[in-house]
């Protein structure tokens, strides 16, 4: 099974340490896709003592996912997950709620990064430890994308204060909840993370 988290993050992503661990899968699959296509470009300049040869073709073409995979990699190495101490805050006070850990949302202009997040009905708390987070535009940004999921009327608040985020995570739970809403807005919002 990990084998496969190697070459894709579905069911891994918004789990706690993601980003943390995604690193190293990251950084093993450059080094494995880069040293297949060195060995390849070294069979074949051995095997024909020219590298003017097929195996040298497929070489430079295994250096395409190599290289995406690099920027993959330079992309993880930017963020990181949230911090033990908040986490092991949160799981104290998340009971029931639908949850998910480490989302990085990217965009043309600006990255946002949301250590948590919990969802309620049709409310969504979300904590973040950078302290440069551009609030507004973050709410913005994952309101449109909601709504492009016909999900509508969704309130998304972002916190940077533990101790009012686990507040609010102790008053979301006193709430009336929708399991297959939660799970759609949770959904559509690890679609759009990295």
């Amino acid at each position: 099974m990990k084998i496969k988290r190697m070459f894709t993050t579905y069911g891994w992503k918004g789990t706690r340490n993601y980003i943390n661990s995604q690193k190293k899968y990251e950084i093993i699959r450059t080094i494995l896709y880069f040293a297949i296509s060195l060995s390849l470009y070294i069979a074949g300049f051995i095997a024909t003592k020219s590298k003017l040869n097929l195996l040298t073709i497929v070489a430079v073409l295994g250096c395409l996912p190599a290289c995406k995979s690099l920027v993959e990699t330079i992309l993880y190495m930017r963020f990181k997950s949230c911090p033990t101490g908040a986490a092991e805050d949160i799981e104290q006070h998340t009971g029931s709620l639908t949850t998910a850990y480490d989302l990085v949302f990217t965009t043309y202009d600006k990255n946002y990064s949301i250590d948590h997040l919990a969802v309620r009905g049709n409310t969504v708390a979300c904590y973040t430890s950078c302290a440069r987070l551009e609030e507004s535009a973050c709410i913005k940004h994952m309101t449109n994308s909601l709504k492009l999921d016909n999900l509508k009327d969704v309130t998304i608040k972002i916190f940077d204060d533990i101790r009012k985020y686990t507040e609010r995570l102790e008053q979301l739970q006193r709430l009336e909840g929708d399991k297959e809403k939660e799970a759609n807005i949770r959904n559509t919002l690890l679609s759009i993370a990295l």
